[in-house]
């Protein structure tokens, strides 16, 4: 007789638990990542908010060129730039349609420094002293900058860090309750096979054991499945906006993705000692009735 073949069959408890583990893991995964980003979003936007210095008529090139020094040597400044009249005109007749100068007679535009500032100075308080400093420079005959838009930015980027905060927590306390759900499942129909092993002897250390091992393997395997799903969304969403580049950096994406993996194999493995020790303190006639 030959001999039979060995027949492979799906352990589909193992896949389900894998699945549902892996969508908690993707959502946890997706606000922190959104909370790490969400700084380098707030140093994108203030860093692209610019503050004009606008320079007097007949200032000579030498003199602004000085000007462009110095103010390039500040601490504040992460980059100046000296926009001409003749430019300023070619931007405004491209933007309305028609060149002013046609009817005007003479350019009625004023050449200025566009200067855009490191995040830490996009605050109300140091653009106050910033533009009290440029003030005093002789080819500079005034100032602009967004202040309101510098107070509404700053509010509103303090209340969304903070709702990403509350979500992640809120977020954290659902995923443990999900997973420990499912896998209580899993070891639930094994229940009897846990009790019978006490029985013949078996220490709690050595009945654990293969559990434990069984859903290290579902944590890691849901943590490479959350992070592919989190890639692939990465993916199209860079595909569809690549500007998004720009707020991503490997830190933080490093971060996401070793906090997902560890989280998943740590909260798989808690949940399965804590539902394991359950049913092993209970009596024969208690694993009837749950």
């Amino acid at each position: 007789m030959g001999k039979k073949k060995k027949k492979h069959t799906i352990d589909v408890q193992f896949i389900t638990a894998c699945i549902s583990t892996s969508l908690v893991l993707l959502l946890l995964g997706t606000v922190a990542f959104f909370m790490l980003t969400a700084n380098n979003l707030s140093v994108y936007v203030r860093e692209n908010l610019e503050l004009s210095a606008l320079i007097h008529d007949g200032t000579a090139p030498s003199e602004v060129d000085k000007l462009v020094k110095r103010v390039s040597a500040k601490p504040y400044a992460k980059e100046v730039r000296f926009i001409s009249k003749d430019e300023v005109l070619q931007q405004e007749t491209t933007l309305m349609g028609v060149d002013p100068t046609e009817f005007l007679g003479f350019n009625p535009y004023t050449a200025s420094l566009e200067i855009r500032l490191k995040a830490d100075y996009a605050n109300a308080d140091s653009l106050r002293w910033i533009g009290e400093s440029l003030r005093h420079e002789a080819c500079i005959s005034d100032i602009s900058y967004p202040n309101e838009l510098v107070n509404n930015l700053n509010g509103n980027i303090r209340k969304i860090s903070f709702v990403l905060l509350v979500l992640a927590l809120a977020l954290l306390l659902i995923s443990f309750a999900l997973i420990n759900n499912t896998i209580k499942l899993t070891i639930y129909s094994q229940r009897f096979l846990l009790h019978t092993m006490k029985l013949v002897g078996a220490g709690w250390g050595f009945i654990r054991r293969p559990f434990m091992v069984r859903n290290f393997w579902i944590g890691f395997a849901s943590g490479l499945l959350a992070l592919a799903l989190m890639a692939a969304g990465g993916y199209f969403l860079i595909k569809y906006e690549p500007r998004v580049m720009e707020l991503v950096d490997i830190k933080s994406t490093a971060i996401v993705a070793a906090g997902v993996m560890v989280f998943g194999i740590l909260i798989t493995m808690t949940c399965a000692r804590i539902s394991i020790n359950r049913f092993l303190r209970m009596k024969a006639g208690d694993l009837y009735y749950i």
